[in-house]
C-alpha cells in the first residue's frame, strides 16, 4: 500500500478532490512539460480547470455528459482533464497517434458530447469542439462544482489499444479511481517527482488521476520521440524520485555517455514495464541507479493486479510479475471456469476495488469478462510459482497447438530475449500441414550480432521442452508496435501469412 497521503481530505468525488489539492498544496508543482518550460501548481492546474469547467457549461454541456480530450501528452491534456471531472462530466482521452477509422469507432461509441482538439475541422461529427488555442484566452468566470455529483458516478473511459477490431471503453466510476491510492504499493510515495512518457489517454495516467493527486505526485512529460539523452537529463535536472522506462530503455540508459557521473541520489525507485527485464539488466539498473527495481502488471479494464517487491531478487523480477497488489484477488482458471492449482496454466481472473464497471455502452463485451461477482476473466495466460508469484506464458489468442502440444509465445520469448544476440523478439504461430502449426520467431538482432535458425532453435531447447522451440526465423530491423508502444502480433501474423512456405 503507498504511504500515507499528501494532504488529509474527506473528498469521495474527483472534482472535490482537486479542490482539496487546490486548497492544501496548492504552491505544490503538479506537472512539468519538458518540451515547453511549462510548469503548473496544483492550484494553478485546479484554476486553470475551473475556466475550463465554465466554458463547457456555457457550451451546453452537462454533468454525466463525456468530454473527450484528443491532445498529446501536455499540460493542456491535463487542464482538460481537470476542468472535465470539475463539472461532472466523464472524461476520455483520445491518443493523438489513432488513425482516422479507430478514432470514428470511439466517437461512435461514446458520442461526446463536446472534444477538445488541436484542429476544429478533424471533428464534423462531434457538436462542440473546443480549440486547444481557446484554453488561453478563458476568462476567470464563476464557476462551482455540482453538489449532486457522487461516487459511484462514472469518472473516466479507458479505450483499449488491442489490434483486434474497434476500441472498447472501460469505465471507472469515482469510487474505484480512489481505489488506486491503496494498491500502488512502493511505486508511490506522497511529493515523488514522476517520469512520464506515456500517451496520458492510456491507464497509466488516467486512471492514476486520483492517486497521483492525492499523494501530491509531480508528474514531468518528457519529450517525445524518446531518447536516452533526453531521459538522463531529465532524471537529473528534475530531481526524478519514481523511474518507469521499458527494459530496452533502461538497457540504452545504461550505455549513456555521462551516466557514471550523473547525480542520481534523488531516484527512490525504478519501474520496468512492458516487457520482461534479463536478471543482470535488473542488477545493473540497481548499481548504477541506486535504487532497486520493481515489475508492475496490469491492464487497460484493471489498472492494478500485481506486482514485485524492491527486496525480490533479480530472478523473481525478470520471471515473475509478483504478487498480487493490496486487495486485490487473482485467480487462475481453465477453460470450465474451474480454478487450476499452483503450477498449472490457466487464465487470469482478478478481482477488486479498481476493476473496471464496465465496457462504456457495450454490455454484451461487458458480460463476456465480468461477471456478476465482480471478477474479471482477462485473457492472459500465466500459473503460479511456490512462492505465489504470477508467471505470465502469453495470451489466450496468442497460443498456438505444435503437434498437439500447446505453445505459449511468451514463455518461448522471455527465453529467448536472454540471449545475448538478441534485441527483441516476438513468436507468433503460423499453420502448417500435419503438425497443426509451427512457431516463427521474429528476432531483431543485438548491434553487429547475426542470428541463426539453428542457434534460436538450439538455446531454446536446451531450456524449455523442444516442442517449443521456433520452426523458423525471420529477421527484422524492427518490430512493428500499436500505437500504445505494444508489439503488433496482429502485423507479425500477416506477415507469417504473405511469406509462408
Amino acid at each position: 500500500m503507498a504511504g500515507p497521503s499528501a494532504f488529509e481530505h474527506d473528498a469521495t468525488t474527483l472534482d472535490r478532490l482537486l479542490l482539496a489539492a487546490a486548497a492544501s498544496i496548492g504552491d505544490h508543482e503538479a506537472y512539468v512539460e519538458v518540451a515547453t518550460g511549462q510548469r503548473l501548481t496544483f492550484a494553478e492546474w485546479v484554476a486553470s480547470g475551473r475556466r475550463l469547467a465554465a466554458h463547457l457549461r456555457d457550451l451546453g454541456v452537462q454533468r454525466g455528459d463525456v468530454v473527450a480530450i484528443a491532445l498529446p501528452p501536455s499540460i493542456d491534456f491535463v487542464i482538460g482533464v481537470a476542468g472535465v471531472a470539475l463539472m461532472g462530466a466523464v472524461v476520455t482521452g483520445i491518443n493523438h497517434r489513432l488513425g482516422p477509422r479507430e478514432i470514428e469507432g470511439i466517437v461512435d461509441r461514446c458520442r461526446p458530447a463536446a472534444v477538445l482538439a488541436d484542429d476544429e475541422s478533424s471533428w464534423p461529427s462531434v457538436a462542440r469542439v473546443v480549440p486547444r488555442s481557446t484554453l488561453a484566452r478563458l476568462p476567470d468566470l464563476p464557476f462551482e462544482p455540482d453538489d449532486a455529483i457522487a461516487p459511484d458516478d462514472p469518472a473516466v473511459i479507458i479505450w483499449t489499444s488491442g489490434t483486434t477490431g474497434i476500441p472498447k471503453g472501460a469505465w471507472f466510476d469515482h469510487r474505484r479511481m480512489a481505489a488506486a491510492v491503496r494498491t500502488a504499493g512502493e511505486m508511490t510515495e506522497a511529493f515523488d517527482r514522476r517520469i512520464s512518457g506515456i500517451p496520458l489517454a492510456h491507464a497509466g495516467y488516467l486512471a492514476k488521476v486520483w492517486e497521483l493527486c492525492e499523494m501530491g505526485v509531480t508528474v514531468v512529460l518528457t519529450p517525445t520521440p524518446w531518447s536516452a539523452a533526453t531521459m538522463l537529463e531529465v532524471l537529473v535536472d528534475e530531481r526524478i524520485t519514481a523511474g518507469a522506462a521499458v527494459p530496452t530503455q533502461w538497457a540504452k540508459l545504461l550505455e549513456e555517455p555521462g551516466i557514471a557521473a550523473a547525480d542520481l541520489s534523488a531516484l527512490r525507485i525504478c519501474l520496468a514495464a512492458t516487457a520482461p527485464a534479463a536478471p543482470e539488466l535488473v542488477e545493473r539498473i540497481g548499481d548504477v541507479f541506486g535504487a532497486p527495481v520493481v515489475v508492475r502488471y496490469a491492464m487497460t479494464e484493471s489498472p492494478s493486479i500485481t506486482g514485485t517487491s524492491p527486496g525480490d531478487p533479480p530472478e523473481v523480477q525478470y520471471r515473475t510479475v509478483g504478487r498480487p497488489q493490496d486487495g486485490v484477488a487473482l485467480e487462475l482458471v481453465d477453460a470450465d471456469g474451474l480454478v487450476v492449482p499452483p503450477g498449472v496454466v490457466g487464465r487470469v481472473r482478478v478481482h477488486g476495488p479498481v476493476v473496471m464497471r464496465g465496457y462504456w455502452n457495450d454490455p454484451e463485451r461487458t458480460a463476456e469478462v465480468l461477471d456478476t461477482d465482480g471478477w474479471l476473466t482477462s485473457g492472459d495466460l500465466g500459473r503460479i510459482d511456490a512462492d505465489g508469484n504470477l508467471i505470465l506464458v502469453g495470451r489466450a489468442t496468442d497460443m498456438y497447438i505444435r503437434g498437439g502440444y500447446n505453445v505459449y509465445p511468451l514463455e518461448v520469448e522471455n527465453v529467448r530475449a536472454e540471449h545475448p544476440s538478441v534485441s527483441a523478439v516476438a513468436v507468433v504461430g503460423r499453420p502448417a500441414p500435419v503438425i497443426g502449426e509451427v512457431g516463427v520467431a521474429f528476432v531483431v538482432p543485438a548491434p553487429g550480432a547475426t542470428v541463426t535458425l539453428s542457434e534460436v532453435r538450439g538455446w531454446v531447447r536446451d531450456r524449455l521442452a523442444d516442442y517449443k522451440a521456433p520452426d523458423e526465423l525471420r529477421l527484422l530491423a524492427a518490430l512493428p508496435l500499436t500505437t500504445m508502444g505494444k508489439v503488433d502480433k496482429t502485423a507479425l501474423t500477416t506477415l507469417t501469412e504473405e511469406s509462408s512456405p
